[in-house]
């Protein structure tokens, strides 16, 4: 502005000075703008990147993905909630987290982390089985379970494939069978005079139900499919522990046990953290997380509702579960 005033104190013996004086004032405050308006642009752009990097933070995706480890280290994959297709401890992230970890060549052992209180056979038996095949590909990467609060049913038959199982004193473990569960509304039908039209072809195409009466021959035939199921979870649990394992008529009842009852049957070989276990018998400190994180879409469904929509919808859904 000095210049601007400078240049109009010089001009003002020229002609038209005036026309002159006011173009220069003009063009100053252009410019003026100008340089607002880039700075304001500026300003915004920093602002639009520093909510993103909290937005980023808050909702976890900065850990989506593997870990990098540049030195020997234990690899960790967690297993929490519900083992399920759809769920965040599906058999489709614990495996790719398992692959990842052994793939590492400076892995030195692996620990699930489990804190789940069970879920699907399948989902569970499919990393059960993937497991046994990573450690015959990598004998010399050992595999251990820690469990956090609860590893029950689908958690416990995952852990069964483990070296070694590792508890809290605290911890629940067990719960070794299997269930069906739904809901019956006949006499709710019965007492607000609603008819149930049921039409199928097959004569066991409508077993089960809700809305109409529990046929026997339908439940029998239910027990005994859950019944092969709850054998194929004992024969697991039988190969995986051997001759750890101190069996009770009870053990496979579905019963659940405090870890430290669980070390004492068999179903556990002692107490220890992951930091423990990482430390005094992998003997190698730093943690490297393999978790698969749930996709950017399955963390937005979850915080507006939408996963606990499909988890009430799936709730009724007869297929058998290890819970």
């Amino acid at each position: 502005m000095d210049l601007i005033r400078d240049s109009l104190m010089n001009d003002t013996t020229e002609p038209n000075w005036e026309r002159k004086a006011i173009e220069k004032l003009a063009y100053s405050a252009l410019d003026e703008q100008r340089r607002s308006r880039r700075w304001g642009i500026f300003f915004k752009i920093l602002t639009f990147l520093y909510l993103t990097f909290v937005l980023v933070a808050a909702m976890g995706w900065l850990r989506n993905g593997a870990g990098v480890a540049t030195a020997r280290h234990t690899a960790v994959i967690d297993i929490r909630g519900v083992i399920a297709d759809t769920a965040e401890a599906s058999a489709e992230r614990v495996i790719d987290g398992l692959r990842a970890a052994f793939k590492d060549s400076k892995t030195q052992g692996v620990v699930l982390r489990i804190n789940s209180p069970g879920g699907s056979p399948v989902q569970a038996g499919q990393i059960n089985d993937e497991i046994k095949r990573l450690r015959a590909k990598y004998p010399k990467i050992p595999l251990y379970a820690v469990v956090n609060d609860v590893c029950a049913s689908g958690g416990y038959y995952i852990a069964a494939a483990a070296d070694k199982i590792f508890v809290d004193k605290a911890s629940l473990i067990g719960s070794i069978g299997v269930l069906m569960d739904g809901f019956g509304f006949t006499g709710a039908m019965e007492k607000l005079g609603v008819e149930r039209r049921l039409i199928t072809a097959g004569e066991n195409k409508g077993m089960l139900d809700p809305f109409s009466p529990l046929d026997p021959k339908h439940e029998a035939y239910a027990r005994r499919m859950i019944g092969q199921i709850h054998e194929q979870f004992v024969k697991v649990v039988r190969v995986g522990r051997g001759q750890r394992l101190k069996e009770t008529p009870e053990m496979f009842t579905g019963l659940i046990w405090s870890g430290e009852e669980g070390i004492r049957l068999g179903l556990a070989d002692g107490l220890g953290s992951l930091d423990y276990v990482a430390r005094e018998v992998i003997k190698a400190e730093e943690i490297v997380d393999y978790s698969t994180r749930e996709s950017l879409p399955e963390r937005l469904a979850k915080r507006f509702g939408i996963g606990a929509a499909s988890v009430f919808l799936n709730s009724g859904s007869m297929a058998p579960h290890l819970k």
